[in-house]
C-alpha cells in the first residue's frame, strides 16, 4: 500500500485545515501573492483529490462567505508570518503553533539558526501531514518538533516534554482555531499560554468578529468550517488580553489588507466577515 493509500481522510474541525491549505495553494499562484506556500497544493490535493476544481457555490451567499473566508485565510497568513519575523528578529527562538493543522511556515519561512518550533495538534492531522511531507520530501529550516495532542488535555505537559523551556520567551500562535472553542475552553487556553510565557514573549491571534457566527454560521452547511465556529471575539480584546497580562494590538482584516496593498474589495463585503487580527507582547 502506498503512503497515499494509507492516509486517513480528514474530518471534522481538522479537516478545515484542508481548505485553508487550498486558500493558501491559490494565493501562492498570484504573481502579487501576499506569501508563497509551496506545500501547500500537496495538502490539498491529498486531503480531497478535487480541491484544484472545487463545487461553484450554491448561491451568492455562499459565493460571498467563501470569498470572505479566503480573503480572511490570505490577510492573517500575511500578518502572522509578519509578526514570527519581528519576534525573531526581537531575538525569540521558541515558536509554538497551537493547532497547527496544515501550516508549513517551518519549511517555507527563513529562521534564525537556534530556532525550534513546536507543532501542536492532535495526532490525526500531524500523521496526515507527516505521510504528504515524506511524498514532497520537504526539509524543515528550523528545528521542528510535532507534538500529539488535544487542546482540551494536557498540552502543556506534552508541550514540556517535547522541550519546551518556559524560562525563554516564546512566540505563540494561534491560527483560526479559537472560534472553534467554547469560552470556557478559550479562557482556559490563555491561561495555559500565559503561565509558559516568559517576559518577552509574542503572541499572534485569530479571533472571529462580533455577529460572525450569526452572519456566516448559522446558515453554513452541516460539517462546513462555519458550522462549527462557537466563539466571537470579546467586545474588547485589547482589554480582555490585558487581564490575562499581554500588551496587545488588535487590528481589522481591512486595515491589514489596505497595508498589504490588497484592499477590501466588493463583493463581498469584508467587514462583515471574519475577522480580529491580534498581536501581543508578555508584560
Amino acid at each position: 500500500m502506498t503512503d497515499g493509500q494509507e492516509r486517513v481522510r480528514p474530518s471534522g474541525v481538522w479537516a478545515t485545515a484542508v481548505g485553508v491549505a487550498r486558500v493558501r495553494a491559490r494565493e501562492s499562484e498570484r504573481e502579487d501573492a501576499l506569501f508563497r506556500d509551496p506545500l501547500a497544493q500537496a495538502f490539498a490535493t491529498a486531503g480531497d483529490p478535487g480541491a484544484s476544481s472545487p463545487p461553484p457555490p450554491a448561491d451568492e451567499a455562499a459565493r460571498r462567505r467563501r470569498l470572505g473566508v479566503a480573503f480572511s485565510v490570505v490577510v492573517r497568513t500575511r500578518f502572522l508570518d509578519d509578526l514570527l519575523r519581528q519576534a525573531c528578529a526581537s531575538g525569540i527562538r521558541q515558536v509554538v503553533l497551537l493547532g497547527a493543522g496544515m501550516d508549513s511556515r517551518a519549511f517555507r519561512m527563513d529562521w534564525p539558526g537556534g530556532t525550534r518550533l513546536f507543532e501542536v495538534d492532535t495526532a490525526a492531522p500531524l500523521d496526515f501531514k507527516a505521510s504528504v511531507l515524506r511524498q514532497e520530501r520537504a526539509v524543515a529550516r528550523c528545528e521542528r518538533i510535532a507534538v500529539a495532542v488535544d487542546l482540551r488535555e494536557d498540552w502543556p505537559g506534552a508541550l514540556a516534554a517535547a522541550g519546551h523551556d518556559p524560562a525563554a520567551p516564546t512566540v505563540w500562535i494561534a491560527e483560526g482555531l479559537l472560534i472553534y472553542l467554547p469560552e470556557d475552553a478559550v479562557e482556559l487556553l490563555l491561561a495555559r499560554i500565559g503561565a509558559r510565557s516568559a517576559a518577552g514573549s509574542r503572541l499572534g491571534l485569530t479571533l472571529g468578529s462580533r455577529g460572525v457566527i450569526e452572519r456566516f454560521g448559522a446558515d453554513a452547511a452541516p460539517g462546513s468550517a462555519a458550522s462549527l465556529w462557537v466563539s466571537e471575539m470579546p467586545d474588547d480584546p485589547v482589554a480582555w488580553l490585558a487581564g490575562h497580562g499581554w500588551e496587545a494590538a488588535a487590528h481589522t482584516l481591512r486595515e491589514r489588507a489596505a497595508a498589504y496593498g490588497r484592499p477590501a474589495g466588493t463583493p463581498p463585503q469584508h467587514d462583515e466577515g471574519p475577522g480580529g487580527l491580534i498581536s501581543a507582547v508578555r508584560r
